[in-house]
């Protein structure tokens, strides 16, 4: 995007691009909010309270399938007017989503691949995913991502939850026996937000370009992450790692016991005064649509 904008304004608008070192991980729309810096990624999962309407993208086992979905389900719901009156606490304003795969499971023994088999299996996984494998019987724990790996070698978890590129930065496919190629239990949601003050004050045509680059800057991303998923196979292979496919029957078993996750999140949002129904709705009227443009 910092590249793009340049691009767009001959030079005139430029980023500069910090990786951490303006705020603690958790306090991203804090920063935002007093105008520390002007733009910032987070992630809803981090303080639930802070972002309560898009946590609705957190719940488990929605059925998105894909990063195409993703980027679909977060801009229908991140134009809801309620997620946007939710963002003005904090002077913000969402700009684009930084599509996460869908998680799925390493683990060391043998594979799992029945829903039976989740009962008591420990597994690092956090607020909807943890709240899905609680719900058949597992015992989630929220070890942060750098603890992961520790966590798996020394048998305090059986498994591990997270996208492709986490187990491979966090190493966790380096110690596991097994892999879920399509159990996709559900993802964090990392939106992308700038300050409303700086972003209003941009002239027209530097508002512009910022506008223009967010669908070429999520092109960018999804093409990347390709590359990744094309080489995941041979990452697989090359670690001697067994790819474990479930069957439909169990994942919708899956799916049936994660249902009460989802009124539960909807119960919650509707007694703060929040559409809980209707961003529900929302997602799954978007994915259906999404499925069938496709």
């Amino acid at each position: 995007m910092a590249e793009l904008v340049s691009e767009k304004t001959g030079g005139e608008f430029t980023m500069n691009v910090s990786y951490g070192g303006l705020s603690k991980n958790r306090e991203n729309l804090d920063g935002i909010s007093i105008g520390a810096f002007e733009m910032a990624q987070f992630c809803a999962g981090y303080h639930r309270d802070k972002n309560r309407a898009i946590t609705v993208l957190e719940l488990p086992f929605l059925g998105v399938a894909n990063l195409d979905e993703e980027v679909a389900v977060s801009a229908a719901v991140y134009a809801h007017p309620a997620v946007q009156d939710e963002m003005k606490q904090w002077n913000a304003k969402l700009l684009m989503t930084s599509p996460m795969p869908q998680y799925n499971l390493v683990g060391t023994g043998d594979p799992r691949d029945e829903l039976t088999e989740f009962n008591g299996m420990r597994v690092r996984a956090t607020g909807g995913l943890g709240q899905a494998f609680e719900a058949v019987g597992g015992v989630p724990t929220s070890v942060t991502a750098t603890e992961a790996y520790n966590a798996m070698e020394s048998g305090v978890v059986d498994t591990v939850a997270f996208a492709q590129h986490a187990h491979l930065s966090f190493r966790t496919i380096d110690i596991a026996d097994w892999w879920t190629e399509n159990l996709n239990p559900g993802t964090v949601n990392c939106p992308v937000v700038v300050n409303t003050d700086a972003y209003e004050a941009l002239s027209d045509e530097h508002r512009a370009a910022l506008d223009e680059a967010v669908g070429e800057s999520i092109e960018h991303y999804l093409t990347n992450y390709g590359e990744l998923l094309a080489k995941w196979e041979g990452i697989l292979a090359e670690k001697n790692v067994t790819k474990v496919t479930v069957s439909e029957d169990e994942i919708a078993k899956f799916r049936e016991a994660s249902l009460p996750i989802h009124q539960q999140w909807i119960d919650d949002m509707t007694a703060q005064g929040l559409p809980g129904q209707e961003l529900y709705d929302l997602v799954i009227s978007t994915l259906e649509k999404k499925r069938m443009s496709n």
